[in-house]
C-alpha cells in the first residue's frame, strides 16, 4: 500500500516536471521568436533607411548648379544635409541597439576636421584620473603625453551695463566744479552703448531680423528694447553714417570699369494699404582692375533708366550690365558723337538661356553652345591669377580665336533654325548682343560677366523673405546706405560687425579731412573679440 502511494507520488511529481518544463520551452520558444521578429523588423527598417540614405546622397550630390534659383538651391541643400544626418543617426541607433543584425552597417563618410580658428580664446579643461596610483602594482604613475580634443562653443549675446562714475571736485575759494569731460557718441546721451547699436544693426541688416525679433531676443533676458527705441536708433545711427556711404560713392566712380544690376523691393503704399515696387540699384566694382572692391547699393522707387543715369552722373568707362532697356540710353552718342558709357555684355547671360533650352529639353545644339562657352571660362579661370598685360595676351592667344568659332557657329546655326521657338530667341539673344559680349577679349581689365554684383545682391533677395517690404522711401534708402557699408566690408575681408563697432566708436570725433581712413576696405588693426 506503501509503495504503491510513493509510486503514485513519483509519477505526480515527473508529471509535473515535465509539464513544467513543456511549459518552459513554450515559454521560450515564444520569447526566441519574439526576439526573431524585433530582429526581422529592424532589419527591414535598417534596409528602408540605407535606401533612403542612398537615395538622398544621389539626389544631394547630383544637384547641377543652375538647376535651381539660388535662394531655393541653398535652402533645398541645407534640408538635403539635415535629412542625410538625420537617417544616418537612426541607421546607426538602430544598428546598436542590434549587435547581432545581419545588415551591415553604412560606412558614414567623414572628411578631415578642420582645426579651430587660433584667434578664438580657449577654455582649459583638465581631467585627472581619480587616483596617480597603478591599478595592479600600486606604484606611482608616470605622466608620458596628453590627449587634446577641442570643442567650439557660443554664447548668446549677453547684455551688461556701463556704469560711468565721474567724480565732481568743488574748489571752496574759487567756488568751481570740475568733472571729467563726457565723451562724444553717435547718440548724445542715449543709453545704448556702441556694442548695442552694433548688434541691432548688424541683426537688421546684415542677418536681416525685422526689429520685433530683436525685441523678442533682448526680452529673453529680461531687457525691454522697445521696437520705437531700436527704431530710432537705427534712424540715427543711418544718418551719422551716411558721409562714409557718399564717400564710397565717390570712389567707386574713379573706377574706369563698373557692373550695375538691379533687384525690385516692395515698399509700403499707406495711402492704398498695400506694397508698391521699388527697386535696389547695385553698383559694383570690378574686381580685375586694382583697388579695394566696393558695392554701392542704391534704392530708387521705379526702374527708369533715369535713375541710373542720375547716380552715374558723368562718370564715363566700361559698363556691365543685362540686356534691359533703361540701360541702353546710357551707351548712346551725344550729339558731338561721344559714347560716355561703353556696354559690356554679360556672358552668363548669353550662356543662362542655352542652360534653360537644354535643361528643358535636353536640345543638342544648346549642349554644343555650353561646351563652346564653358571653353571660354576655362581660358577665365588660367588667367585669374596673371596681372593684366598677362591676361590681356592669354585672351588674345587662345579667347578671340574660340569666340570667332563660336561665332561662325552662331550664325550657321541660326541660319537653319527656325523662327519663334526658344532655340532662335536663344542665338537671338547671343548674336544681338555679340559686340558687347567680346568686347572683354580685347582688354586684359574688362570682366566676362555680371555674376560678381548679381552675387553681391543675392544676400538681399534672401532679407526680403525675412523683411518683406520696405517701410518707406527713406527706409528704403536707409536700409541701401547701411548694406552698401557692410557690403563693401565683407567684399574686402573684413568683419562687418567688427568695423562697425570700431567706426561707431571713432566716428564722434573723427575729422571730415580724414574720412577715407574709416571706409570699410581700410587697413584695420582690431584685435580679435574675446
Amino acid at each position: 500500500m506503501e509503495a504503491a502511494a510513493k509510486t503514485q507520488l513519483a509519477s505526480a511529481i515527473d508529471s509535473l516536471i515535465e509539464q513544467a518544463r513543456q511549459e518552459t520551452e513554450q515559454q521560450f520558444d515564444a520569447t526566441l521568436k519574439a526576439k526573431d521578429d524585433e530582429i526581422r523588423i529592424k532589419d527591414i527598417k535598417i534596409e528602408a533607411l540605407t535606401l533612403e540614405l542612398s537615395i538622398l546622397r544621389r539626389t544631394r550630390f547630383s544637384v547641377k548648379s543652375e538647376a535651381l534659383p539660388a535662394v531655393q538651391r541653398d535652402l533645398f541643400e541645407d534640408t538635403w544635409n539635415e535629412d542625410l544626418s538625420a537617417v544616418e543617426a537612426q541607421v546607426e541607433q538602430l544598428v546598436e541597439e542590434q549587435p547581432c543584425t545581419t545588415v551591415a552597417r553604412p560606412r558614414r563618410p567623414r572628411a578631415g576636421r578642420q582645426p579651430l580658428p587660433e584667434h578664438l580664446p580657449r577654455i582649459e579643461h583638465r581631467h585627472e584620473p581619480e587616483s596617480c596610483l597603478c591599478g595592479q602594482c600600486g606604484k606611482d604613475l608616470v605622466k608620458i603625453g596628453e590627449d587634446i580634443t577641442e570643442q567650439l562653443d557660443v554664447e548668446p549675446a549677453k547684455f551688461f551695463v556701463h556704469r560711468h562714475i565721474r567724480p565732481q571736485y568743488a574748489c571752496k575759494a574759487c567756488e568751481t566744479v570740475k568733472a571729467a569731460p563726457i565723451a562724444p557718441a553717435i547718440i548724445d546721451g542715449g543709453m545704448a552703448a556702441v556694442g548695442l547699436l552694433t548688434w541691432v544693426m548688424i541683426g537688421k541688416y546684415q542677418d536681416h531680423l525685422p526689429l520685433y525679433r530683436l525685441e523678442q531676443i533682448a526680452a529673453r533676458d529680461d531687457v525691454i528694447l522697445s521696437r520705437s527705441t531700436l527704431a530710432d536708433w537705427v534712424g540715427r545711427v543711418g544718418v551719422a553714417l551716411q558721409p562714409l556711404v557718399d564717400r564710397l560713392a565717390w570712389h567707386l566712380l574713379q573706377r574706369n570699369a563698373l557692373h550695375a544690376d538691379e533687384t525690385p523691393v516692395a515698399q509700403l503704399d499707406p495711402g492704398n494699404g498695400k506694397t508698391k515696387k521699388a527697386y535696389l540699384w547695385a553698383y559694383r566694382s570690378n574686381d580685375l582692375e586694382p583697388g579695394p572692391r566696393i558695392i554701392v547699393f542704391d534704392y530708387q522707387p521705379g526702374r527708369s533708366g533715369a535713375h541710373a543715369r542720375h547716380f552715374l552722373g558723368n562718370w564715363h568707362g566700361h559698363l556691365m550690365v543685362d540686356d534691359y532697356g533703361g540701360y541702353k540710353s546710357l551707351f548712346a552718342a551725344d550729339r558731338e558723337g561721344a559714347q560716355p558709357c561703353i556696354e559690356l555684355g554679360c556672358m552668363a547671360h548669353a550662356r543662362r538661356k542655352f542652360f534653360d533650352l537644354h535643361k528643358a529639353n535636353s536640345c543638342p545644339m544648346a549642349l554644343e553652345a555650353l561646351q563652346r562657352i564653358a571653353r571660354l571660362y576655362a581660358i577665365e579661370g588660367e588667367g585669374k591669377t596673371m596681372d593684366i598685360e598677362a591676361r590681356k595676351q592669354l585672351r588674345q592667344e587662345k579667347s578671340k580665336p574660340e569666340l570667332t568659332a563660336l561665332h561662325d557657329w552662331l550664325i550657321e546655326t541660326r541660319a537653319r533654325t527656325a523662327n519663334g521657338g526658344g532655340s532662335a530667341k536663344a542665338l537671338d539673344y547671343a548674336i544681338k548682343r555679340w559686340p558687347a559680349l567680346i568686347r572683354y577679349a580685347d582688354s586684359g581689365h574688362l570682366p566676362i560677366d555680371n555674376n560678381p554684383v548679381e552675387n553681391s545682391i543675392r544676400p538681399i533677395a534672401i532679407g526680403k523673405k525675412n523683411w518683406l517690404s520696405a517701410g518707406s522711401e527713406r527706409g528704403g534708402q536707409r536700409a541701401a546706405a547701411i548694406q552698401t557699408l557692410l557690403g563693401t566690408a565683407k567684399l574686402n575681408g573684413l568683419n562687418p560687425a567688427r568695423w562697425l563697432k570700431d567706426t561707431l566708436e571713432k566716428l564722434p570725433v573723427w575729422p571730415n579731412s580724414r574720412i577715407d581712413e574709416l571706409l570699410p576696405f581700410a587697413v584695420m588693426d582690431i584685435k580679435p573679440q574675446a
